[in-house]
């Protein structure tokens, strides 16, 4: 079994950019009925405050975004489009309402579990996106609000490994059309290359 140390409140309590581009490499973990689910983060998006035109917390805090207003650490689950959950991790001081959305993983652990979240799924498909990896990892509403510090709400973030500054991409994040500038073009996607990825192995 793979083994590494749970990341601690000071990694998310920083300035959300860098919380998404360093969350990169690292290996979100899903335990379920004592079986281990887990996934190499290769694409985030940051969302950064009220200011952020893009960011749910430009309307104020609701009963919906109240997590984010929240410590660090935290998971910020939300229901969108009336079928799909997306993931979310509480970045910064606490009511400064900044997170990032985990877009992608590269499966590592459990894999049979994934197969069976993801029907008649190809499995490049598994977790390539933020509805699928929440999916794959049986994640929901459940999860809102909870410590991704600690494991004894069956989730959380592990150190996994460094990833070579030269697969970090960045550009403007997705699905945000209609968000005025310049926010809707802010280099606030950050992704790697899974085929890169396995040829410098960084998930070894």
């Amino acid at each position: 079994m793979i083994k590494d140390e749970i990341l601690l409140e000071r990694f998310y309590n920083r300035y959300v950019v860098d919380v998404a581009r360093d969350l990169l490499g690292k290996r979100l973990v899903r335990m379920l009925d004592g079986q281990r689910i887990s996934g190499i983060i290769i694409e985030t998006e940051a969302y950064d405050g009220i200011q952020d035109l893009a960011c749910h917390a430009r309307v104020g805090k609701t009963n919906r975004n109240a997590v984010m207003f929240g410590p660090a650490g935290r998971a910020y689950v939300y229901f969108t489009y009336g079928m799909h959950w997306c993931l979310n991790v509480v970045t910064g001081e606490q009511d400064y309402p900044a997170a990032v959305l985990l877009r992608a993983l590269e499966p590592l652990e459990g894999l049979a579990i994934i197969a069976e979240s993801r029907k008649r799924v190809d499995q490049k498909n598994w977790t390539n996106g933020p509805a699928k990896l929440t999916q794959a990892m049986q994640i929901n509403g459940d999860q809102n609000g909870i410590h991704l510090t600690r494991k004894d709400a069956h989730l959380w973030i592990e150190t996994g490994c460094q990833v070579e500054e030269s697969l970090i991409q960045s550009g403007p994040r997705i699905g945000i059309a209609n968000t005025p500038e310049p926010w809707r073009s802010m280099p606030w996607r950050f992704w790697l290359d899974a085929t890169q990825n396995k040829e410098k192995g960084i998930h070894s």
